[in-house]
């Protein structure tokens, strides 16, 4: 990347949880930085910025990250002045720029007696009073804009902000915590956060999900949509019937505003890919697998913290684990997973086509793999390793053996339990299926799949937001071509085209397949979801496979295509 002209802050945001920068709230900046000039700006934001915090009497710890032309800046702040503490920083930055310009420094007296009033208007001695008896409660305290709560899940009890009681008159005995996961990972988060609820409830007590499709407590939907970051588990930690929550967790929202909680007692990472490169500091797989990780930090000694050791990247930074890891893999052979036996220490893995669980030395088994549904008879190995992740956060949640192979054989991966993940589907004599691959990594997931569904020609529909860069979008295509597909639709994609012009990704694609071999009337194009999948079942004949991705309109997708099943 090349070095940016001049600095310029392009972001500044608070912080509503601990992210990658730092270990509770607070607020950041985003910022272009010369190569030449960075540490020296650098220095002076944090000593305008130290200034301004002292004038303010707040004792807050920093947090930043360094990439060639630019920087995250970061600070803790109290929870009830996050708006105030991003405009700190921003004072921070323009007097930074000021003093390295050679001009006179800025009073930071001055600047702390024009934001009091502000600081004033946004604090709540009432919230912060109630988030320090929850803390000598030993329970969770989660706030918004909207509202505050104590506890979580079934024991939680929540209030409208304007209406927060006095700490004295909380039923303290009758507020406590549930069992919370946290599960992230490049793929597989959705099925593995499905799994485990199944299983969660096979052992008796009633899960609550958060995911990139909505929330869900006992099987009812509370919201439709991406709710995969702190709102949707907010939303979920509030809802009194939940007796054990699941939280997907994505790198969007670890990114944006932190975790939804301090405290959790499991945290799952599935895996790290190549995606989303370029935003907020990430260009590479090392720094992804960094972000990913920040959900290991919130889980105490007591807890147990779920990593696969197939993933070079997780093995790597287990060393910043302080929870005990829960390894797990496809068979007993992997060097880390046997080391980790040997140890002592527990895994999950697969044991001549079993799996099996490892626990202080003792193995259990737990069931066939060819007994979920998921695994195509154990040829879909990322459902494998998705199932291997749920099993063992299962296990450290203390669901029973026996629970958890009821729960394994139960999961159907249909619309019902796993709507849009390897849906499949019988259409006119050919199969159809559905699943949100969205990069190279999830495409070439569905190449175990069609290796056992494959009996005729082979259809790949596939698409790309447009926030890839051009190389990730060109890998994509080359996962599709690697198929070997006998005919490809290339969708738009308007809803996430996040600044690519109309068209600019379906031709990146399209010229990378023809660039590879794949024929001119072999590749068409669709507008959108719904197009791409009718063209694909009007190209289908008996016998065929269609594996149509699906990132937008995956309700009414499911809904086309359960319609014509029936027939």
């Amino acid at each position: 990347m090349e070095a940016i002209a001049s600095p310029a802050r392009t972001d500044s945001r608070r912080l509503t949880g601990p992210s990658r920068l730092l270990p509770r709230a607070g607020a950041v900046i985003e910022v272009t930085l010369p190569e030449a000039e960075a540490d020296r700006i650098v220095a002076a934001w944090r000593r305008q910025a130290r200034r301004l915090l002292d004038a303010l009497g707040w004792d807050e710890e920093f947090g930043e990250l360094r990439w060639p032309g630019g920087a995250s800046l970061a600070f803790t702040a109290p929870p009830d002045a996050l708006y105030s503490a991003t405009e700190v920083n921003e004072w921070a930055w323009d007097a930074a720029l000021a003093t390295v310009a050679g001009g006179p420094e800025p009073s930071a007296n001055d600047a702390a007696a024009a934001l009091s009033e502000r600081i004033t208007r946004e604090r709540n001695p009432a919230l912060i009073a109630l988030r320090d008896a929850a803390t000598q409660h030993g329970v969770s305290f989660l706030s918004d804009s909207r509202n505050v709560s104590v506890g979580l899940g079934a024991g939680s009890m929540t209030w409208p902000l304007e209406r927060i009681p006095a700490a004295a008159a909380v039923p303290w005995p009758e507020v406590h915590d549930v069992p919370t996961v946290l599960v992230t990972g490049s793929n597989g988060k959705t099925t593995t956060v499905r799994l485990l609820a199944a299983l969660v409830a096979a052992g008796g007590r009633v899960p609550g999900q958060t995911s990139t499709d909505g929330v869900v407590v006992a099987g009812e939907g509370l919201a439709q949509g991406d709710y995969a970051g702190p709102e949707g588990a907010r939303l979920l930690l509030r809802d009194r019937r939940v007796e054990v929550a699941i939280l997907e967790t994505a790198r969007g929202g670890i990114l944006r505003r932190g975790l939804a909680v301090e405290r959790a007692d499991v945290a799952v990472v599935t895996n790290v890919a190549e995606d989303h490169f370029g935003e907020f500091g990430v260009f590479d797989c090392a720094g992804l697998a960094e972000v990913k990780l920040v959900v290991t930090r919130v889980v105490p000694r007591s807890g147990r913290v779920v990593l696969n050791a197939d993933d070079p990247w997780l093995v790597r930074g287990a060393s910043q684990v302080t929870a005990p890891i829960v390894w797990f893999a496809f068979d007993s052979t992997n060097p880390t997973v046997r080391a980790h036996i040997g140890a002592g220490g527990d895994a999950c893995l697969v044991e001549d086509g079993t799996f099996v669980l490892v626990r202080g030395g003792v193995r259990e088994t737990v069931a066939p793999v060819a007994a979920l549904p998921i695994t195509f008879g154990g040829a879909a190995r990322h459902n494998v390793a998705n199932a291997l992740a749920a099993i063992a956060a299962a296990s450290a949640l203390g669901v029973p053996t026996a629970a958890i192979a009821r729960g394994l054989e139960r999961f159907a991966g249909s619309p019902a339990d796993n709507p849009g993940r390897a849906n499949v589907f019988e259409v006119g004599g050919a199969r159809v299926v559905v699943d949100f691959a969205h990069n190279p990594h999830g495409m070439t997931a569905l190449g175990d799949i069609a290796s056992a569904l494959r009996r005729g020609r082979t259809l790949v529909a596939l698409g790309q937001a447009g926030d890839r860069d051009d190389e990730s979008i060109r890998e994509l295509a080359r996962a599709a071509f690697a198929l070997r597909p006998d005919h490809v639709i290339v969708k738009e994609m308007d809803k996430y085209r996040r600044g690519r012009a109309p068209g600019e990704v379906p031709q990146l694609i399209t010229a990378e397949l023809r660039r590879l071999g794949l024929p001119a009337d072999a590749i068409s194009t669709a507008p959108d979801d719904m197009g791409a999948l009718k063209r694909a079942l009007d190209w289908a004949r008996p016998g065929d496979l269609l594996l149509v991705t699906i990132h937008v309109d995956q309700r009414e997708a499911l809904a086309l295509l359960a319609n014509l099943a029936s027939r």
